[in-house]
């Protein structure tokens, strides 16, 4: 029974990239019913998980630190790439969706992975240590990628206020691709030292085997099978986009959740992983991540948009509402109290992951009557 399980557990990413494939092939082009649109919502999650699984296996084949950068990026180019292909199909009705994924990914990743992260290093440790400058230097390059992306937006005199005008829409995408650029080379050249784990005071007991470093031939399988995935990720986004609006619009729901399924369905196996690290009591490598898909969600997909805005209908939409800069400089306030020290207990994830409770609640919630939505 067991052997049948680890059979199945380690099929099933080899199985999903051509079967994605498959179906996309079948839907092209086509009006989709029900049955079929159920079929492509499917394939597109097992499309996402499996190029999530290769990812790790080259991140792992690759090691520390270059492993966490692989994966982000790996894992964002999915999402830039839905990110797109819906804003061309969407029309002027998707214009603010770029924005709503990234800040959708931020608050996941900073509040969500972190908080877990935290939570359960903690949980195991008394006490989950990691090194602050790293992970400051880290933090206060995501701070600077949002604000200079998404906050400012906010505050310039074009109409409508939530939209950077050509010029500034140009130094705001150049600007986070070199930042996040300059941030890679930091963390996997000059100063890699400061980015190992710190050593945990009264480490536990490890929980089950470390995994297994994989072969070259598992690393190029992978690859191969991480393109395909990709590739049909992005189709099945397209072919099945109307439905995924519809079922926004049918439900009545704010048109910004879509960024938010895109943001959690990206990013769900990350966090399995962040977890996973943190039950090792690698919490640094949990942070790492976190802090590193955030960077990449926003280093990446501000320069794609920025570059596709040039042909789509419609103004592009960056700026953050009142809401969402009331969340975002309450999470980085905490953030910063819970880096500084190097150290942090289970009362510093419980707050991260409060936060993360209430941006949820405030998506469906989005403004009350008496605030006018932006």
């Amino acid at each position: 029974m067991a052997l049948r399980r680890r059979s199945a557990i380690t099929t099933w990413p080899l199985v999903s990239p051509p079967a994605a494939m498959a179906v996309l092939a079948a839907t092209w082009g086509r009006d989709l019913g029900p049955a079929l649109v159920l079929a492509v919502a499917l394939a597109l999650i097992g499309a996402v998980l499996a190029a999530v699984h290769h990812a790790q296996v080259l991140a792992r084949r690759v090691g520390e630190p270059f492993g966490s950068l692989i994966f982000a990026v790996a894992v964002t180019v999915i999402q830039v790439g839905m990110i797109v292909v819906l804003m061309i199909s969407g029309g002027p009705q998707a214009a603010s969706l770029a924005r709503d994924t990234v800040f959708a990914a931020v608050m996941i990743t900073l509040n969500g992975i972190v908080g877990l992260a935290l939570f359960v290093g903690a949980g195991r440790c008394g006490v989950a240590l990691f090194n602050a400058k790293g992970t400051g230097a880290a933090l206060a390059t995501v701070v600077s990628l949002i604000t200079l992306s998404l906050v400012l937006p906010t505050f310039t005199s074009s109409p409508p206020r939530t939209q950077f005008p050509p010029a500034q829409l140009a130094f705001a995408a150049v600007t986070s691709l070199l930042l996040y650029g300059m941030f890679a080379l930091t963390q996997t050249r000059s100063h890699r030292h400061v980015f190992p784990p710190a050593v945990a005071e009264n480490p536990p007991t490890e929980i089950g085997p470390s995994p297994r470093q994989p072969t070259a031939a598992m690393a190029g399988l992978s690859l191969t099978m991480l393109v395909v995935a990709w590739g049909a990720a992005v189709g099945l986004a397209k072919v099945g986009a109307r439905g995924i609006e519809g079922a926004v619009r049918d439900a009545a729901l704010p048109q910004s959740l879509v960024g938010v399924v895109i943001a959690l369905l990206v990013l769900a196996p990350n966090t399995l992983a962040a977890v996973r690290a943190a039950q090792r009591n690698q919490v640094q490598a949990s942070l790492n991540l976190a802090f590193g898909s955030a960077m990449a969600s926003i280093g990446l997909t501000i320069p794609v948009v920025a570059v596709a805005s040039i042909w789509l209908d419609g103004p592009l939409l960056l700026g953050l509402g009142p809401t969402q800069l009331v969340l975002l400089a309450l999470t980085v306030v905490v953030a910063v109290l819970t880096v500084v020290p190097g150290r942090a207990t289970r009362l510093h994830g419980g707050l991260h992951l409060a936060l993360l409770t209430a941006y949820v609640v405030l998506c469906f919630h989005p403004y009350s009557g008496s605030e006018v939505p932006m």
